[in-house]
């Protein structure tokens, strides 16, 4: 085995190969100083490096074979692999058998220089152990997939249909009414089989990077879907006699009270996925056959907080950090539910926080949280609202202010007072694009004149789903396709599906946004009163890049489809 010093020399062979530059090699160097950690790790959270290249480097670096899923990693089928190693010590180790040839065992590994790990499986199997190098979360779908996750699910949704002791004897009239006693349907919601499926429902959402997990009564069936990338999509069903517990598993879990189904609730709890923290939001409302459940799961490992990384373009980015770098003044972010608002504000925060900075923030509800951030939860039960929250927060010293959303004239108004006081407000508005924004503070019941000298910037933002990078095919349009659609690209890329994206086509969102700056021009427009589409001429004039000419941008760089970006901004150009 290649001696392990040749790996501290990594960052000298991405160079090499052109990878990454001296400066971010510095910059990654003087992270892994401060906080430890392994250089490659690093690059990739930063965000310089994918984490199939710096393993693939990796490999070439110790001379040890790189193994990737949609080619080499797949375990032979005919050799029992799953007796020599099991589903948990691979899971726990990141460690997967391939082959074996006589007494010599091939196996996928994260780390191939970890002697420990070999040693132990070499006690483990009493084989000679031939590691290959693969990524870390391909390693991971690799053991899903050989020791099935999915069949797993399927044979639990099976089961839920055949004879389940003590939960398939549901009384007709029982369900019909939606009536249990207490005692019968707690006792029934801790059953094996019931705690078992809701796991696995949870377990797979999170591996399909859903946001939400939506469980609905019918006539006769009950439906099971999950969102993945802003798109909802059926997944197998448990059976309709598991309704009632399992949707009193997961109320016994958010702490809700079971024998409420009248009214809809809301809970959360926390669940552990390895080394992960996840939170779940669990709302539940009353439907005529019986009560849906809708769980948002909020994985903050998987939210990248980097404006870098958002999808913003260049001068977009240069707009937005004149504006947030400002001492005082108002920024807007509109869109509809979903867009990423909060998370762009988040992003934002992340950046301009410091010790010299007193940031308090006021959310509906607090979806991450963060260091150096004061972070304030309403409740509008015991009358903490946004309004009360704000003028309290008036009296904290406060530098910046972010208001999750405005929701009432007087919240706005709290708001444009803070911004014309010198504090940097930053907050959330449902419009279509952004012109629209002042139109709605100003349809609130906000003056024009106080409206323009408050307002720096508005950005309204769609999220796109990204075409996957491993199996987007690329295509000439026709006119047929494209129809008005003006492409200056000769090739445009759309889905195709393959086992890295779930056949879907599409793997994560990027932003599509539109960013005005409310310069002198539109300043004046505002306080004469002018219509909506004077200041968006103005804003355009000005160099404002419109949604719909942001997402032809991505349909041109190949990130998105044409389909995909024309179906979140066609009405709004």
């Amino acid at each position: 085995m290649p001696p392990r010093e040749k790996y501290l020399r990594l960052g000298e062979l991405l160079i090499k190969e052109g990878i990454i530059t001296q400066a971010q090699l510095e910059k990654a160097l003087n992270i892994q100083k401060q906080e430890g950690g392994r250089l490659g790790e690093i690059l990739v959270k930063l965000g310089i490096l994918k984490e199939d290249q710096a393993v693939a480097t990796l490999g070439k670096q110790l001379n040890i074979p790189y193994f990737n899923l949609g080619t080499e990693l797949k375990p032979a089928a005919d050799q029992n692999l799953e007796q020599l190693i099991s589903k948990d010590f691979a899971l726990r180790n990141t460690a997967l058998p391939l082959s074996r040839t006589l007494r010599s065992l091939t196996v996928a590994m994260s780390d191939p220089l970890d002697l420990i790990l070999i040693d132990n499986l070499r006690k483990l199997t009493g084989c000679e152990i031939n590691p290959v190098i693969a990524a870390r979360s391909d390693i991971t779908k690799a053991i899903e997939n050989f020791y099935g996750k999915s069949k797993m699910f399927e044979e639990a949704v099976e089961a839920s249909y055949v004879n389940i002791t003590g939960i398939s004897d549901f009384d007709e009239a029982e369900l019909a009414d939606q009536e249990l006693s207490l005692d019968k349907l707690i006792a029934r919601a801790e059953e094996a089989p019931v705690v078992k499926l809701v796991d696995l429902i949870i377990r797979q959402a999170i591996d399909e990077r859903a946001s939400d997990i939506h469980i609905e009564p019918f006539k006769d069936r009950t439906s099971l879907r999950y969102r993945i990338d802003g798109k909802l999509y059926e997944i197998p069903p448990p059976a309709k006699q598991l309704h009632l517990p399992i949707i009193s598993r997961i109320k016994i879990l958010s702490k809700l009270d079971i024998a409420e189904k009248r009214l809809p609730q809301n809970g959360a709890f926390l669940v552990k996925l390895e080394d992960r923290s996840i939170d779940l939001r669990v709302s539940t409302i009353p439907t005529i056959y019986g009560e849906k459940v809708v769980m948002r799961i909020l994985d903050r490992s998987g939210v990248v907080l980097d404006l870098d990384r958002m999808g913003f373009e260049a001068k977009q980015l240069e707009q937005i950090r004149r504006a947030i770098n400002m001492p005082y003044g108002q920024v807007l972010l509109t869109g509809p539910t979903g867009s990423g608002k909060t998370t762009t504000l988040y992003a934002i925060l992340n950046e301009i926080k410091s010790p010299t900075k007193n940031i308090i923030t006021v959310e509906d509800p607090v979806e991450y949280r963060l260091d150096s951030v004061n972070q304030v939860q309403v409740k509008p039960d015991i009358g903490l609202t946004f309004a009360n929250a704000l003028r309290s927060f008036l009296r904290q010293d406060p530098n910046i202010i972010l208001v999750g959303e405005i929701r009432d004239l007087e919240t706005a108004q709290i708001c444009i007072r803070a911004a014309l006081t010198g504090h940097l407000v930053f907050s959330t508005l449902h419009t279509n694009d952004a012109p629209s924004a002042i139109s709605r503070l100003i349809d609130i019941g906000i003056e024009p004149y106080m409206v323009a000298p408050s307002l720096a910037l508005v950005v309204a933002q769609r999220l796109a789903r990204k075409l996957c990078p491993d199996c987007k095919e690329a295509y000439e349009p026709t006119v047929e396709q494209t129809g008005a659609v003006k492409i200056k690209a000769d090739l445009i890329y759309r889905p195709k599906g393959c086992a890295k994206c779930g056949q879907l086509g599409y793997r994560g969102r990027i932003c599509i946004a539109e960013v005005m700056v409310i310069n002198e021009r539109i300043r004046d427009l505002i306080s004469q009163g002018a219509s909506f589409q004077k200041i968006r001429d103005a804003a355009k004039e000005s160099g404002m890049s419109t949604l719909y000419e942001s997402g032809l941008k991505k349909v041109e760089d190949g990130t998105t489809s044409l389909e995909e970006a024309l179906s979140l901004t066609i009405g709004i150009e």
